[in-house]
């Protein structure tokens, strides 16, 4: 296994597998002074060129063959922004090539792949860095909340809601996700707000029960829930609800209610707002801080980093676990219509 560099002056060399939300990935990793993209790959080799000569990284390879980039001895990070299901083998692959890897949510799907992932990680870390792209932690907006709710000033957490409303029907119904098997909104879209709620309540859920419908799809190809709903009880009594919808007639959004005993947080198209008191006459106190990062490689930078730091990052990555681990169990909860345990890897 190839030893990164540890120089700051040099530049780690990266690929970037997927160039749809790839490009992001791609113009991020481009500005970052400490890293140098390498390799662009996409079953569209035009597409890729087009990206190479956009972002101005002419000194760039291209390939459609992820093997190419995993055989070549140079490459120290691999970046992954391909479709959810090819995100598994491609991440195994880039792992057991000895690469750092970065790839787009979700990690993978199901449980029966998080665990293989979970032991070649093992075998692997700390000096291999894994992280996905559960984004939403870069926004100030949140960044700011998770400071607030540390402190102590919320009080006990007693209810946290999240919904993950993606008002874009048409790529249920006619992109890449109709052919998707086993397509989960949760894993898709909803873990973003999962992910969130771990991080701004400090605490694992225990059980889930959780129900959804493909009413919004049902004259579609697409054949699985588009929307779901997730109720997670916590062993502090906590309960949480995380709900993916995929069909809303809504512009696409993120809501969140935050509820402890000395105050309440609401974002919704209202803006993110804060109650203080329970007195009815006492003012809202409006936040004003952006609820979306500025872009889709805002974790980047930070990835580079701890590459080039060695810092431990375990915890972060065990998170990401967790939250497929809950979308698995939620998904399991579904079929069975019975409340199910979750099982962390």
């Amino acid at each position: 296994m190839k030893t990164v560099k540890e120089n700051r002056g040099e530049h780690l060399q990266v690929a970037i597998v997927g160039l749809g939300v790839g490009e992001q990935h791609a113009r991020a990793f481009d500005r970052n002074q400490h890293s140098q993209i390498r390799w662009l790959c996409d079953f569209d080799l035009e597409k890729a060129d087009r990206v190479r000569n956009d972002i101005g990284c002419q000194g760039a390879l291209l390939t459609c063959d992820i093997d190419e980039v995993l055989n070549d001895p140079v490459v120290d990070v691999v970046s992954i922004a391909s479709y959810d299901d090819h995100h598994y083998n491609q991440v195994l692959d880039s792992l057991n090539a000895g690469k750092h890897t970065f790839v787009e949510k979700p990690l993978c799907r199901g449980m029966e792949e998080l665990s293989k992932i979970k032991e070649l990680w093992n075998s692997r870390q700390p000096e291999i860095k894994l992280q996905s792209n559960l984004v939403l932690r870069a926004a100030p907006l949140y960044k700011w909340l998770q400071h607030v709710i540390k402190s102590g000033d919320f009080g006990n957490i007693y209810s946290f809601d999240g919904e993950y409303l993606y008002g874009r029907l048409s790529k249920l119904t006619h992109g890449w996700r109709k052919n998707v098997r086993d397509y989960s909104v949760l894993e898709g879209g909803g873990i973003h707000l999962i992910d969130l709620m771990l991080w701004l309540v400090r605490e694992n859920p225990v059980e889930v029960f959780a129900v959804g419908n493909k009413i919004a799809t049902q004259s579609s190809e697409f054949v699985y829930n588009d929307f779901a709903t997730s109720i997670m009880q916590f062993p502090s009594g906590l309960v949480g609800r995380i709900t993916a919808n995929f069909g809303c007639v809504h512009q696409h959004q993120h809501v969140m209610r935050v509820y402890g005993t000395n105050k309440t947080f609401l974002y919704d198209d209202s803006g993110a707002r804060t109650h203080e008191n329970r007195d009815p006459d006492d003012e809202i106190l409006p936040v004003s801080l952006q609820p979306l990062p500025s872009g889709k490689g805002d974790l980047i930078d930070d990835f580079v980093n701890s590459i080039l730091d060695k810092r431990d990052v375990t915890e972060r990555t065990q998170a990401i676990f967790d939250a497929i681990s809950i979308c698995a169990a939620s998904d399991k909860s579904m079929k069975t219509g019975r409340p199910e345990k979750i099982n962390y890897v």
